[in-house]
């Protein structure tokens, strides 16, 4: 019995330092001498030599000057990563995909074919009329609670925004109260359809929005009422489309608007880079003073080099890595402003 149980042990033992020892530091070791950019995650260097991401994984990029990546339901959180959930017929994914679309979208035929549309969604907007009836804001706002109490909880200066404007109003947050006598010390996100209505009825055609001021010589972000800009555009872009259901628009990229299996996806096509061209040539051309066609065509020279399709180009369209590019576009033009 002992000589059996001795071999068991003495099997154990080995498989163990095999398995878990000898195996996993072979594997490392390999690793780190022929693969040592795969090995350690395949982590990019900024110009400062810090890492600022991995080429695995997708992560958001905000400013105009930059590609943005796929949409992702994990909010591009790696310890996340999940697909969407959300039905065709939910309007938290018809509002992300607004949001997305908005500020770039073209009409496809007609006068202006080839030009945005987000100059007319502001142009609406400013009338402060939809479906025939007023208070655009207030109607938005009711439609879609939801949305209305995610913008709230979006950024911190939003919730200050309501707080502070709740203590201008205590007539709506005391009528609130009594309607909601379960809720006698409501939060900024259980006032938020009752601010927008407020707010839509004090500042017709305009939305809160965040704004750059300088104040005792630095730069501070407040929200103020705003008739133009990303945020009209974004936000109320599927109004605008409810209300203009003969509008000829293009088509847009798939991977423009729909998640990946993972959420984290690090690649987009070449149509979609190409179709956030524009936007970003402009960005850059407006903040480097610099010929708009001589900006587009640099950047365009950077996506065709970045290019590349599965299997060394014999299957599947053409992907560019969204972080190789944007920092790409960092080494050629420097940092965007602040």
């Amino acid at each position: 019995m002992s000589r059996y149980l001795s071999k068991s042990v003495l099997l154990l033992v080995f498989s163990v330092v095999i398995c878990c020892l000898i195996y996993p530091l072979a594997l490392w070791a390999i690793g780190q001498a022929f693969f040592p950019f795969q090995a350690n995650g395949e982590m990019m260097m900024g110009p400062d030599g810090k890492p600022v991401g991995s080429r695995l994984i997708a992560q958001p990029f905000t400013k105009d000057e930059y590609f943005q990546p796929r949409p992702s339901a994990a909010s591009y959180d790696g310890s996340a990563s999940a697909s969407s959930t959300l039905a065709a017929s939910n309007y938290m994914l018809r509002n992300r995909i607004a949001q997305q679309l908005g500020p770039i979208v073209k009409y496809n035929s007609g006068p202006r074919a080839g030009q945005l549309v987000a100059p007319d969604i502001e142009a609406w907007f400013q009338k402060d009329q939809f479906g025939g009836q007023p208070h655009i804001v207030a109607q938005w706002a009711d439609a879609h609670n939801a949305v209305a109490t995610a913008w709230v909880s979006a950024d911190p200066t939003h919730d200050q925004y309501i707080q502070d404007w709740g203590k201008t109003h205590t007539k709506e947050v005391q009528q609130f109260i009594k309607d909601n006598p379960g809720t006698p010390e409501p939060k900024s996100t259980d006032l938020a359809i009752v601010f927008f209505e407020s707010f839509s009825k004090e500042n017709p055609g305009k939305f809160p929005s965040a704004v750059q001021e300088t104040k005792a010589g630095k730069s501070v972000t407040v929200i103020e009422p705003v008739a133009t800009g990303t945020d009209i555009q974004s936000n109320f872009f599927d109004m605008w489309r409810q209300d203009h259901a003969d509008a000829d628009l293009q088509n847009v990229p798939a991977d423009m608007v729909t998640t990946s299996g993972s959420g984290l996806d690090p690649d987009i096509t070449l149509e979609n880079a190409e179709y956030q061209l524009d936007r970003v040539s402009s960005a850059w051309s407006k903040d480097t003073k610099q010929d708009p066609a001589r900006v587009r065509s640099d950047i365009e020279g950077i996506l065709q080099a970045d290019a590349t399709a599965p299997f060394y180009g014999l299957a599947g369209e053409k992907m560019v890595n969204v972080l190789d590019v944007n920092l790409e576009l960092r080494k050629h033009f420097g940092a965007p402003p602040a």
